[in-house]
């Protein structure tokens, strides 16, 4: 795989973040806060997965961090969080938590859109977003909303980073209670149909935060150390480390299209359907597709061409989760098994 530098420099010293709470904001709040830089949040004031954490508790899990509390899809509040300060750069790792059409639309697009005005209207010089390399191919809501946010950045003329991650080791731990609990490993097909070279938080977090240190804008596909991994070999190293045989149980994508077939019909005519259609075509996605560059002239995903950083590797996270558990890795509303 094609490796990755870091940035030879870094003059960026006052960051104001968006999409703290998250998964990888937390991680990218730890970096900026480990190298120095000012670091102002803003989020919610009830923030993570199902409003879990009130202002105090997102104090405490963002601190050495400035928090200010309002809400992303407010215009307004957004612009008064930036209170006319200088700040040298925006970090955003905003997404949607449910993929649904019109959570994604008013996240991936709309909000972004309230940070990027914001970030313009401030003169912020750098902007440093948190995408998702599935745009390659996009099919879903949430991928045509992401692409669309992108298209707005690269015309805005601020100069920017548009990270495109493969896949966080959270998404490929959702089975490990299952298989912790004597059942199989659940894989579509045969488990070979789709690989990753998956990259860690702290690994993207460096990634992320170096990218303030560019002197040009771009679009930076980045993966994992790999090598890459598919879903069967994923049951096979975690049941090696368990010391215990491979129970694996291919499930027929035929009954995932059955799924998306009959939740699309039945939409059509209870649009309260809708959102459950979407979230079962993207479950059939990410069954079918693999999260590596795309070789739009070969027609194929590569791995050998798709960009690796870190230290991280899969294995040194199963081994960690077998050891203390899956805290800080749920995966909430992004569950699939």
């Amino acid at each position: 795989m094609a490796p990755v530098s870091e940035a030879s420099a870094e003059s960026v010293k006052r960051v104001f973040l968006v999409g703290a709470t998250g998964y990888i904001g937390r991680a990218v709040v730890k970096e900026l806060v480990a190298r120095g830089h000012s670091v102002v949040c803003f989020a919610r004031p009830r923030a993570g997965v199902g409003g879990a954490l009130d202002e105090a508790a997102t104090r405490r899990a963002l601190a050495g961090a400035e928090v200010r509390f309002g809400d992303v899809r407010d215009a307004a509040s957004v612009k008064r969080a930036l209170r006319g300060e200088r700040f040298d750069a925006v970090i955003s790792c905003l997404a949607t938590r449910s993929g649904e059409p019109e959570d994604a639309w008013r996240i991936e697009h709309g909000a972004q859109g309230n940070v990027l005005a914001a970030a313009e209207a401030a003169g912020v010089a750098r902007f440093v977003l948190l995408s998702a390399i599935c745009v390659q191919k996009p099919r879903l809501a949430f991928q045509h909303a992401k692409l669309a946010f992108e298209a707005e950045l690269a015309a805005s003329g601020l100069r920017h980073a548009i990270v495109r991650p493969t896949a966080f080791f959270k998404s490929l731990s959702g089975q490990i209670p299952r298989v912790k609990a004597g059942k199989p490993f659940l894989v579509f097909g045969d488990g070979e149909l789709t690989a990753c070279t998956p990259i860690s938080e702290r690994d993207l977090a460096r990634f992320l935060v170096d990218r303030l240190g560019d002197a040009e804008s771009g679009v930076f596909p980045i993966g994992g150390p790999g090598p890459a991994i598919t879903p069967r070999a994923q049951a096979e190293l975690l049941f090696e480390l368990l010391g215990e045989p491979p129970r694996i149980r291919r499930v027929p994508l035929r009954l995932f299209d059955a799924i998306v077939g009959g939740l699309g019909l039945a939409a059509r005519v209870a649009p309260p359907l809708r959102a459950k259609a979407e979230l079962a075509r993207i479950g059939r996605y990410y069954a079918t597709e693999s999260m590596l560059l795309w070789d739009e002239e070969a027609g194929r995903y590569d791995a050998d061409a798709t960009p690796a950083f870190g230290e991280d590797t899969l294995r040194d996270h199963y081994e960690r989760v077998l050891r203390e558990g899956l805290e800080g890795q749920e995966l909430g509303d992004h569950a699939v098994f």
